[in-house]
């Protein structure tokens, strides 16, 4: 036996790995309190109260902005008009063969549905106005807003977010150039005509496709400028308010929405972060104003 194996071992000269690393983790916990825990919670809830509240501040200010400098001559210039166009030309082009296909579902699954029951029922009378206040003041400003934010406003959130995380942003504005001018005010006023524009053929798809299968179904048999005038004579004095002011809101508010998310990105995001936000945002304020113009004030 060697002398190595004999000499005896001094305190503390060798220890074992294995339980040091099992007495770690029992060192190092921490004691569970409830105090602490419910205030990480509590913070936490705060945190996305405050940042949602932001967002819902920096949009009210934002609205304003957006109104006020459209009405000033200087704030038109060549660049903001380019880019106004190419926006509505986007909004209006390239989204009319989606709305009209979309009105011409809700008028298969909606209108013509809608006729044949009431005229079942022996309430043909009531057409007219069910029309008005369940297709046209309801469902159609919610299927615009959709089909608005789901293929321009993303495009949106994606473009000005890239160029915020990308630093553009901030170039433009050293160079002397305001973002909300150039970027947020001719696109949020291009979806507020693009959103009259495609709601009105959104109704008018709508009436005349349901119109077309009831009349092909036997359902009703007078002429089509008929069933227009009774569907026109149903409509209030509100109506003709509330209605295009419906679609006005929905576009502005999905155009505002899409800008803001993608200007307020910070350099922790990026398209799969933002993406999500900016849908989620629209869906909720579409909704939100939906709900608004239908209270009874």
């Amino acid at each position: 036996m060697s002398e190595d194996n004999l000499t005896p071992r001094e305190g503390g000269g060798d220890r074992d790995p294995i339980l040091e690393a099992d007495a770690l983790p029992h060192r190092g916990r921490k004691p569970f309190v409830l105090h602490e825990w419910l205030r990480e919670k509590l913070a936490l809830i705060g945190r996305m109260t405050r940042h949602q509240a932001r967002f819902f501040l920096i949009m009210l200010g934002a609205s304003w902005g957006v109104i006020y400098e459209s009405f000033r001559s200087h704030s038109w210039r060549r660049t903001v008009r380019y880019e106004f166009g190419v926006t509505l030309n986007s909004v209006v082009g390239g989204g009319l063969i989606a709305t009209l296909f979309s009105g011409t579902l809700t008028g298969v699954a909606a209108v013509s549905q809608t006729i044949y029951w009431l005229g079942l029922a022996g309430l043909a009378k009531m057409t007219g106005s069910i029309l008005i206040n369940v297709v046209i003041r309801e469902i159609a400003p919610i299927l615009v807003g959709i089909l608005l934010l789901g293929r321009n406003g993303m495009l949106s959130v994606t473009e000005l977010g890239l160029l915020t995380t990308g630093g553009q942003v901030r170039s433009m504005q050293a160079q002397g150039l305001d973002p909300f001018l150039l970027l947020v005010m001719p696109r949020t006023l291009a979806f507020t005509l693009g959103g009259f524009t495609l709601g009105i053929l959104f109704s008018f798809a709508a009436l005349l496709t349901g119109y077309v299968i009831s009349r092909i179904s036997g359902v009703i048999t007078n002429p089509v400028w008929t069933f227009f005038y009774d569907v026109v004579v149903a409509m209030s004095p509100a109506d003709y308010l509330i209605i295009p002011l419906k679609f006005i809101t929905v576009g502005f508010v999905v155009g505002l929405g899409g800008c803001l998310t993608g200007l307020t990105a910070t350099n922790e995001d990026n398209l799969r972060t933002l993406l999500p936000r900016g849908f989620s945002r629209g869906l909720l304020i579409v909704m939100a104003v939906s709900v608004l113009f239908s209270l009874d004030l």
